[in-house]
């Protein structure tokens, strides 16, 4: 029993890093048609940003607070997807299979530059000191740091759902999102939602790859380990739909954590089946709508 709940805590955990990897990953795919393969990429990246404004790097002699290097990893972060959306992406609009393959030729260059610059060692971020510790009830134990994580997904759900269904902005996305064409008609600036959006998703997975970094630790290949997990949960939940998203993150923590556990030959097997028999029976996702 006590293994179990571990196991339901860990996994709920990367469902939250889940949630804020896939949920940018969701929108641009649903405003922009494309799968943005340095989704993946931009999660390593910001890792290694705050790995090393934190101190924690072994090359650079650089120490800031855990959480204002967050920040800064993620705004690092949005500035390289606006820049990628700007200037290369926005030159492609249309030609879906050279933005794909671009994707894919930044992802493998984001790759090399890391293992350029902080070399193929893996890097420890140690935990917040405030948040080091276990909360033990009823003979269980659980590291604070993992609550806070599942606290925090929970809070940056809420204020994603209220800026897309309380906000002017969050209006025009889910209108682009819908049908960009009649978007264009009525005067909404979809290339700007697109680099709006574009920076949000690059912000968002910056942020997990750092505050992640205490439970995964830095290495090269963390990005193409959490991006087939990411479009796992785009597939489950559908694209566009945050609420998709979410649930998509927690289901895909639960199979992925449980499968690696108890049937840990077949652990890629039961996760990626799901995913197979949504795009069989339910191409759009879960909770995704068709889109033109």
């Amino acid at each position: 029993m006590n293994q179990t709940l571990i196991l339901a805590v860990n996994s709920i955990t990367l469902g939250g890093l889940l949630f804020l990897l896939s949920s940018g990953f969701s929108l641009i795919f649903g405003l922009m048609r494309i799968p943005n393969l340095t989704h993946g990429s931009l999660f390593m990246l910001g890792a290694y940003v705050g790995a090393t404004l934190a101190g924690a790097s072994p090359f650079f002699h650089i120490s800031i607070p855990f959480w204002l290097a967050a920040l800064a990893a993620a705004v690092a972060v949005a500035a390289f997807g606006g820049v990628v959306e700007r200037f290369l992406l926005r030159k492609l609009a249309g030609a879906q299979l050279a933005q794909v393959l671009v994707t894919l030729g930044i992802a493998f260059m984001i790759a090399d530059f890391c293992l350029m610059v902080w070399t193929g060692d893996p890097i420890t971020v140690q935990t917040p000191s405030q948040f080091a510790g276990l909360i033990r009830t009823g003979g269980l134990v659980f590291p604070i740091y993992r609550l806070l994580i599942i606290v925090a997904a929970c809070v940056f759900a809420v204020v994603l759902w209220l800026l897309l269904e309380r906000t002017r902005l969050g209006a025009m996305i889910r209108a682009a999102v819908d049908d960009p064409q009649m978007a264009r008609v009525v005067g909404i600036r979809v290339s700007q939602l697109f680099t709006i959006v574009f920076c949000l998703g690059a912000a968002l997975a910056g942020f997990a790859g750092f505050i992640g970094a205490p439970i995964l630790s830095v290495y090269p290949g963390m990005d193409f380990d959490m991006l087939p997990l990411a479009l796992v949960v785009v597939i489950l939940g559908g694209t566009g739909s945050l609420l998709g998203s979410f649930v998509g993150s927690i289901v895909v923590g639960f199979i992925y954590n449980f499968g690696q556990a108890l049937l840990p030959e077949l652990a890629y097997f039961v996760l990626f089946l799901p995913m197979l028999l949504v795009l069989i029976f339910r191409p759009q996702g879960l909770f995704g709508r068709h889109i033109a």
